[in-house]
């Protein structure tokens, strides 16, 4: 069934200029007293399309999102600052960091292109997925304790454990009372790929990512992201969730995450857990 409904809300509240109150939809699946990091980084990519907003410049979209995860955080007040790196009038290259107490927590880095009339030579080999209505209806809190995952409806093909088809779709808005593009609502929702089709129990073994990098190819459209995730595990620790995101007009980016797989004796916590 389709996630029971919350109460109103958003995921982060503004304070300032700077700075966000999370609220407890934001409560993760491997520390439920932590932030689940999905929110955090649409967070940081509604800063990003804010900070260029303001500068009244050419009108670029999001090619790439390259999130480094550098720790864990509490359901507490989060600054976020944003640097341009390289910038220009058709290409640039911008900085966003998520801080806690002055300890910086997620970086950001994402480039940003010009809009060209490209529809013409569009395509590609990438195949479509079956829709939303297509798919069964799945409770990840089946899996998972938190409430971010509570607050998100999840639809499920799995084929084997580490290998899935789904449509995910927050039923919550990132930031109260403020207009977000539907390209960082979407990446305020598919950090989840990596816990929708594990490969082992999470009794045995964690699996947390320590990054999240998405390619985009075009702006989604509606409510519904489309993950086709496959979840790999190496010999010695390291592990790869490798997702085709799709909306339902068809693929439309592409999204890795490093994860350091550990099995419980030796899992001492990392990036949102």
């Amino acid at each position: 069934m389709d996630a029971a409904p919350l109460s109103t809300g958003a995921y982060f509240e503004r304070l300032d200029e700077t700075t966000f109150q999370p609220t407890e939809h934001v409560s993760g699946g491997w520390d439920p007293n932590g932030q689940h990091i999905a929110p955090a980084l649409g967070l940081l990519a509604h800063a990003v399309e804010t900070a260029l907003a303001a500068r009244a410049g050419e009108p670029l979209q999001l090619a790439r999102a390259s999130y480094d995860i550098l720790g864990t955080l509490p359901i507490e007040p989060v600054q976020v600052d944003v640097d341009v790196l390289r910038p220009g009038r058709t290409i640039e290259l911008v900085q966003a960091t998520l801080s806690h107490a002055g300890r910086p927590a997620v970086i950001l880095r994402a480039w940003l292109l010009r809009s060209y009339d490209t529809t013409a030579h569009a395509g590609g080999t990438r195949h479509r997925i079956p829709g939303p209505e297509d798919v069964p209806a799945w409770d990840p809190a089946d899996l998972w304790p938190g409430n971010f995952v509570r607050s998100v409806d999840v639809r499920r093909d799995q084929a084997e454990p580490g290998r899935a088809i789904c449509w995910v779709r927050p039923q919550l808005p990132l930031l109260s009372g403020e207009p977000i593009s539907t390209t960082a609502r979407a990446l305020g929702v598919i950090d989840i790929a990596n816990g929708l089709t594990p490969r082992r129990p999470t009794t045995e073994i964690a699996f947390p990512n320590v990054d999240l990098t998405a390619h985009l190819l075009a702006t989604p459209h509606g409510e519904w992201i489309g993950l086709d995730t496959t979840v790999t595990f190496g010999p010695t620790g390291l592990g790869l969730t490798h997702t085709t995101i799709h909306d339902t007009h068809g693929p439309l980016g592409v999204l890795t995450q490093a994860l350091t797989v550990r099995p419980h004796r030796h899992h001492h916590g990392n990036g949102e857990y």
